[in-house]
């Protein structure tokens, strides 16, 4: 296979030369004036099979090497093929003149991601066609046929027409056009024409403008950054646009070319910016990004730069990625990709060192953190002076800081976390290429340990100054343990950022606690923070929750370990060791017993409460586990898990504290009887005690005194209605949901029916409760999250959703063809994988069977369960909905017809295997059936 500068030729340039001209020597003659006829179709149809076998060639070159910078080099090159052989049979069969004039020149070059001599799969074409003068009829009809040649082959293409100083002019005014000419690369054509462009750019634009250029290009890519999110470890990265992409190894390219005036970035070698090992950091970064870019557009067929879930999995296959012991091939794949990613942010903060030092862009752009004006250019730092501050920054006193004490290394960020300072670029420099001097002597450094733990445990802004550890490599080095977890992606929908980065703003979110911040959606957890013991040992617990992620083993249980190790290195006590490893080894215990159990019964609080034993660690659990949902992603936490942990709370306090009831099941019974008819003044006495009797003992212990009035309403106004149906609903803005409440005949199916009927209407629904009167009704609370901000557009949601209950209780809805059309609109993850499993617990309750069913969610999915469990004459009295990402969570209580626990062993296989199956079931297998 021929090559050229080391690129692979995909295209046989002189061959399609040769096979065109044939094609018109055969279709015009040779005797025939060439411009009175063209072959185009014939042309097109060879050109669109060249690029074609060119670009499965690409591919197959790219899944055999791995190398992502050389596959965009290699379209690129075969496009510059195509677009020289369109050119010149443009030029010399179909516009050919035979004596031009100097206007009839022309320069075809490539400009954008183009110019740079890289190109995706699916990537646009960005060209500009350079005259000397004005346009001429001739210009136009070249530049038209080239354009339409390449459409009709399938490129799309960004064009412009100009002549030279039009581009000078628009290019000192518009920063966009002068950055697609500081790319510029010459295709085809007169090139002296380009090289008087090139040459006045440079003269009458570049000259004098460095500074100017890069604060333009810091600010766009901020702005970049802020619109993609500003994490660069966001589980589903777009490869090109991201923190930590493409497009800003563009930017170093960019004003590397512009200040430095430097046709490659190698070149910032020999001036001092990079070391040689960071240009080899920079290339191998940017063949990575390359390669799953190229990939990307290979498989999707369009220019697609999102790393989405549905795609990562086969990436990782074709890049080569092995299992590893708690990893994935994937997860391995994503945790190169965003150390990839982290790699990119140190080469950028290095690069804007050495701008500042040559005072190429004011002094702060980069790396801010907290802002601070008017101080002087440099001043020392009282008690630490190895360290200055240097225009509103931390800088190190000289370089050898590091090198006489280790220590620096942790007390500078200590420094930085104590003044509020932000981080001098070159002081971030050197920290990173002093990481060699963190070993084990440092890590069992007393000092070094208790700066650690006051940064971790700070006031002030320890999420930031923890992430700038992160982000030099500090904070892994330090804590061999974190190091592990640094860029480590979890490959589910749940989690949105990578293991570090959730673990920083969890920290961030219990400092934003104690601070009292939010108060409307945290009031208990900064209730109790204000009188909290152990507040240390709480931030330390958190900070090591998550970094036994990836192993073989429950991270929990291993990161306990982990915590009565780093304990005693820290300088906590072996009780506070202890506690610390406790928080750890239970931190999800609390958020799985909120949402997955029922918190009216009491078996469920009895054995939380035997879990957590005092009063103090609740405490505890309850902040670490409120921080660590909110820093799980936007939209995880709402008011209703909130309002749940507040429930399981305030239902194990009394238990803790001993003075829980001891009264026997009639006692509270009375109790509660006698206060709803405290509430019910206005009801005749005879009125109350015939209501009283409407209720089974279960419904007067599980639901709370302000829905019993409710209810009690609701059924009277049915009562007085002659009516059997009737529906109401309860918004509740601050916990994020809405209460549909719904009177009805009781039959078997009708949970599944209202769970179909939410369905239908769109609605998620989070829990339910169900009760069945004395006289034959059903009365059943359906809680479902909120799709609205304002109360009135989500009262009248629930307003129809009411009505389409309604009527599919009456018939007038045919419920299996509205789930059908629900469903069909809405698409289950396909990137996933999970096992469905089904437990059945008789343990859990006093009264209940518990029926655990977890799996890969899908739209109906609540549906097909409780028609299933009325198949299987399971009487269901409540329903605990939870939804992780992609995963399923359903939890029921159930009995038999006869109001007792499943307890038979052939029973309980064929629930199993009942509801394994309307589980596994997917909507296009499912036979047609009648309503319930």
């Amino acid at each position: 296979m021929a090559k050229t500068h080391d690129i692979d030729v995909l295209i046989d340039e002189t061959a399609v030369r040769r096979e065109i001209a044939s094609l018109c020597d055969d279709l015009t003659g040779s005797r025939r004036d060439h411009r009175t006829s063209d072959p185009r179709p014939a042309i097109l149809s060879v050109l669109k099979r060249v690029t074609q076998e060119g670009r499965d060639q690409a591919r197959a070159l790219l899944v055999e090497d791995r190398k992502g910078l050389l596959c965009a080099r290699r379209l690129s090159h075969m496009v510059d093929t195509v677009i020289r052989i369109v050119y010149d049979h443009a030029v010399e069969r179909v516009f050919k003149v035979d004596n031009p004039s100097s206007a009839e020149r022309m320069t075809v070059t490539a400009v954008g991601g183009y110019g740079r001599g890289t190109l995706g799969p699916g990537s646009d074409l960005d060209l500009l066609f350079l005259l000397p003068y004005k346009q001429t009829p001739w210009g136009e009809s070249v530049v038209e046929y080239v354009l339409y040649m390449l459409w009709d082959l399938g490129f799309k293409v960004g064009h412009a027409t100009r002549r030279v100083d039009e581009c000078v002019r628009l290019a000192r005014s518009d920063m966009t056009i002068r950055t697609a000419i500081l790319e510029c690369r010459w295709i085809w054509g007169d090139e002296a024409l380009f090289a008087e462009m090139v040459k006045r750019f440079s003269a009458e634009v570049v000259k004098d403008t460095g500074p100017e250029f890069i604060l333009a290009k810091l600010a766009e890519r901020d702005e970049r950054h802020k619109r993609q999110g500003a994490s660069r470890y966001l589980v589903e990265p777009n490869v090109k646009e991201g923190k930590g992409g493409l497009r800003d190894l563009h930017t170093l390219f960019w004003i590397s070319k512009y200040f430095y005036e430097v046709p490659t970035t190698d070149d910032l070698v020999r001036l001092g910016v990079f070391s040689r090992a960071e240009m080899n950091r920079f290339h191998k970064c940017e063949d990575f990004l390359w390669a799953v870019r190229c990939h990307l557009h290979f498989l999707t067929r369009r220019p697609d730069d999102r790393l989405g879930f549905e795609l990562q999995r086969e990436i990782a296959h074709l890049l080569g990625y092995q299992e590893h012991p708690g990893l994935s091939p994937v997860e391995r794949f994503m945790k190169h990709y965003f150390l990839v990613a982290k790699d990119i942010g140190d080469l950028t903060r290095i690069f804007c060192a050495a701008l500042e030092e040559t005072h190429a862009k004011p002094i702060p752009v980069l790396d801010r953190m907290f802002g601070r004006v008017g101080r002087r250019r440099k001043k020392s730092i009282a008690a630490v002076p190895q360290f200055i501050v240097d225009h509103d920054r931390l800088m190190v006193a000289d370089e050898g800081v590091f090198v006489r004490d280790p220590v620096n290394l942790v007390r500078i960020f200590h420094v930085a976390d104590r003044h509020d300072l932000a981080f001098h670029p070159d002081a971030l420099k050197l920290i990173t290429r002093s990481l060699r001097l963190i070993d084990a002597d440092l890590r069992e450094n007393e000092e070094a340990n208790r700066l650690f733990l006051e940064i971790l445990t700070s006031k002030n802004h320890a999420e930031t100054v923890l992430r700038v550890m992160n982000e030099t490599g500090v904070l892994g080095r330090f804590i061999p343990d974190f190091g592990k977890v640094v860029a480590m992606m979890q490959f589910n929908m749940y989690h949105h950022y990578t293991v570090d980065e959730h673990t920083l703003r969890a920290i961030g979110i219990l400092a934003s606690i104690e601070r009292g911040e939010q108060a409307d959606k945290n009031p208990l957890s900064i209730e109790l923070m204000q009188s909290l013991q152990h507040r240390k040992v709480l931030y330390f617990a958190l900070f090591l929750h998550d970094i036994a992620k990836g192993r073989p083993e429950d991270h929990s249980v291993a990161g306990a370990r982990i915590a009565r190790k780093l304990g005693a290195r820290m300088g906590f006590s072996t009780s506070e060791s202890e506690l610390a490893a406790w928080l750890v080894e239970h931190h999800l215990v609390m958020s799985m017993t909120a949402q997955s159990r029922d918190l009216a019964d009491r078996k469920t609080i009895r054995d939380f409460a035997a879990v957590v034993q005092t009063l103090d660690r609740m405490k505890l659990l309850l902040i670490l586990t409120v921080a660590d949902i909110r820093a799980v992603g936007p939209g995880v936490w709402n008011g209703w898990k909130g309002q749940l942990l507040r429930t399981l709370y305030y239902e194990t306090e009394p238990y803790l504290l001993g003075g829980h009831s001891q009264l026997s099941r009639s006692q509270r019974v009375a109790a509660a009887k006698r206060e709803l008819a405290a509430r019910l003044t206005d009801w005749p006495e005879a009125e109350r005690e015939r209501y009283f009797e409407r209720h089974y003992p279960p419904y007067w212990l599980r639901v709370d005194l302000a829905d019993k009035v409710d209810h009690a309403a609701l059924l009277r106004r049915t009562d007085e209605a002659g009516r059997r149906l009737a529906t109401t609903f309860k918004t509740k803005p601050f916990e994020g949901v809405t209460e549909i409440t719904v009177v009805a005949p009781d039959h078997p199916r009708l949970l599944s029916t209202l769970a179909g009927a939410c369905t239908a209407a769109g609605s998620n629904i989070v829990d339910a409760q169900i009760f069945t009167t004395t006289d034959g009704l059903a009365l059943d609370t359906m809680v479902i999250g909120r799709e609205f901000a304002d109360d009135a557009d989500e009262q009248r949601r629930a307003q129809r959703i009411c009505a389409l209950i309604e009527a599919t209780l009456e018939g007038r809805e045919r419920l299996p063809e509205a789930v059908a059309r629900r469903v069909a609109s809405r698409k289950a993850p396909k990137a996933f994988q999970l096992p469905t499993e089904v437990t059945l617990d008789n343990t859990l309750s006093d009264r209940f069977t518990v029926i655990e069913v977890s799996g890969l969610d899908r739209p109906g999915l609540l549906y097909d369960l409780t028609r299933a469990m009325s198949d299987l004459n399971l009487n269901i009295a409540s329903a605990h909905v939870a939804t992780f990402g992609e995963r399923a969570v359903d939890v029921f209580y159930v009995t038999d017809l006869t109001n007792l626990k499943i307890q038979a062993t052939g029973r309980q296989s064929t629930i199993r295997r009942r509801i394994k199956q309307a589980f596994d079931e997917t909507p296009e297998a499912k036979p047609a059936r009648k309503a319930g």
